[in-house]
């Protein structure tokens, strides 16, 4: 079985820490916009803009130096959005292993709010 690919792979460093010391929610969640898009891009020649994320909850916290991934998986394409589930894992920078960190559902439509029919990429 070959083993799955992420979108986008980030170290996360200092500078990305809240107050308690550990990875701030809005930095996963910029990551995962990003990947989330790039998942979106491969079904059209448009570029995208997000319309919604769907409900996320963090599970486990992300430390400085964990080796963050994103995996994604188009869920749907529509006349105009592809909506994408996003799964974030943690490598901890420890050695101890990988955590499950957070998942959502993205929304993606074209970056002028048009209602354009996708196509595939070449």
């Amino acid at each position: 079985m070959k083993e799955r690919e992420p979108s986008i792979r980030v170290m996360l460093m200092p500078r990305d820490t809240n107050g308690h010391g550990t990875i701030f929610g809005g930095a996963i969640l910029s990551h995962l916009d990003i990947s989330g898009a790039v998942e979106a891009r491969k079904h059209t020649r448009h570029r995208v803009v997000t319309v919604a994320i769907d409900k996320v909850e963090f599970i486990a916290p992300v430390h400085v130096g964990d080796l963050v991934s994103y995996y994604t998986l188009t869920l749907e394409i529509g006349r105009s959005s592809v909506t994408v589930a996003v799964d974030v894992e943690a490598e901890r920078a420890d050695g101890s292993g990988k955590v499950r960190v957070t998942e959502a559902r993205a929304v993606y439509v074209d970056d002028e709010g048009r209602s354009v029919a996708l196509e595939e990429s070449p």
